[in-house]
């Protein structure tokens, strides 16, 4: 076990924010002597929502942004993070990803194509909900969508199916999908991108 220290055991906690598991790990020690250590010298644990921050940093991606962009690319950038901002779930209270709902089939494309060249997502962490009425065909939709997003059935969630339908009023004709990705980094990461375009046009 190397020597403890004040000074090693503040740098590795605070400004390396590692664990007391992985200071452990890393002294070659048990974590219960590295607590009994920073109880002893006043060195103060963090609080429940600091640990949780500190873990969240720490996660690793799912996505990787393409940084070089062509210009067909950029327009592409654009579209997805203004589709986004008017039909996205926003960052906010417990929305721990990306879902984008819509029921034109082009705009689904476009923001799957955004996803998929400009954020560079895992396709398996890809999720599709569809919200649909009842006397609709409802494998027929799944199908529909399927072949639309090019996204695996089994990666389709358990669909809503709605009772309180007339059979005079007008309804999306394939249902309403949501796109989600549940990788809240990556709607940070949009929400960022909003906020540019915000103080970049709104005065």
């Amino acid at each position: 076990m190397n020597t403890l220290s004040k000074n090693l055991i503040e740098k590795l906690y605070y400004k390396e924010r590692l664990s007391t598991i992985k200071i452990a790990q890393k002294l070659d020690t048990t974590e219960w002597i590295i607590l009994s250590f920073m109880r002893r010298n006043n060195i103060a644990r963090r609080s429940f929502s600091e640990a949780s921050k500190v873990l969240f940093e720490k996660k690793k991606l799912t996505f990787s942004i393409k940084r070089k962009l062509s210009l067909r690319e950029e327009k592409l950038k654009t579209a997805g993070i203004f589709l986004y901002w008017g039909e996205g779930a926003q960052l906010q209270g417990k929305n721990c990803g990306v879902d984008f709902a819509n029921s034109n089939p082009e705009m689904i494309k476009v923001f799957l194509s955004f996803l998929r060249r400009i954020c560079g997502i895992n396709e398996k962490k890809l999720r599709v909900f569809l919200y649909c009425y009842t006397n609709q065909d409802i494998e027929k939709l799944l199908k529909y969508w399927h072949n639309t997003t090019h996204i695996p059935i089994n990666q389709f969630t358990k669909p809503y199916i709605r009772k309180d339908f007339k059979s005079n009023s007008s309804r999306m004709e394939y249902g309403l999908v949501h796109i989600r990705y549940a990788d809240k980094k990556l709607l940070i990461q949009i929400d960022e991108w909003i906020k540019g375009y915000t103080r970049k046009f709104v005065d």
